[in-house]
């Protein structure tokens, strides 16, 4: 049977250069891939998948209330689909993690997802959070924080540097909004802007 897999950490890890080398891994033998990517990651343009060292792939986008199961299915209709690949996979919604399960445990395709563990408030992402729980099997790929530790969370900072403690969840954006530190020093950023 078809596996789940979870690729998670927080960001400037290389999640889509892995993404991007896992799917070219299966090209070169000749097999068929589907890469997709939530609607509402359009940092490089929609339905595309962009690494910071400059890789890039076209990919299917992902509405906020599609059915990926369906999909997938009807993707796997056009020739024989051999792996499944999502980028940003932490904004699918619960029922899409549960129809990305259902890719493996009734298409017989493995689904590899990549995405961030928890927002910049330290709070786990609906996405990540289902898959954290029903994934076969989860891998951490690392970050770096600056002081050398693993980096585990991501700060979002304002045009100053300084950590912003409020607002919405999802807000899209990259190295000029984000940073991901060690939970030491995301605890004392976090500490420090609310003490102001």
């Amino acid at each position: 049977m078809a596996k789940l897999y979870f690729y998670y950490s927080s960001m400037n890890a290389g999640k889509s250069t892995a993404l991007l080398q896992a799917s070219y891994n299966y090209q070169e033998r000749g097999m068929r891939t589907l890469l997709l990517t939530p609607a509402v990651d359009d940092r490089y343009g929609e339905g595309q998948v962009t690494s910071r060292i400059g890789l890039q792939s076209e990919a299917s986008i992902i509405e906020p209330s599609e059915d990926v199961f369906e999909k997938v299915r009807c993707a796997s209709e056009e020739g024989e689909l051999h792996c499944v690949l999502v980028d940003e996979a932490q904004f699918l919604s619960h029922a899409q993690v549960l129809q990305l399960a259902r890719v493996c445990d009734y298409l017989d395709i493995p689904v590899l997802a990549y995405g961030l563990r928890t927002d910049f408030l330290g709070e786990p992402f609906e996405g990540s959070k289902y898959l954290l729980a029903i994934s076969d099997n989860l891998k951490e790929i690392k970050a770096i924080c600056y002081c050398g530790s693993k980096a585990t969370m991501v700060v979002r900072q304002d045009e100053e540097g300084k950590a912003i403690t409020s607002g919405a969840s999802i807000e899209v954006g990259g190295n000029e909004r984000y940073v991901s530190m060690c939970r030491k020093h995301f605890y004392e950023s976090l500490a420090a802007a609310e003490s102001k």
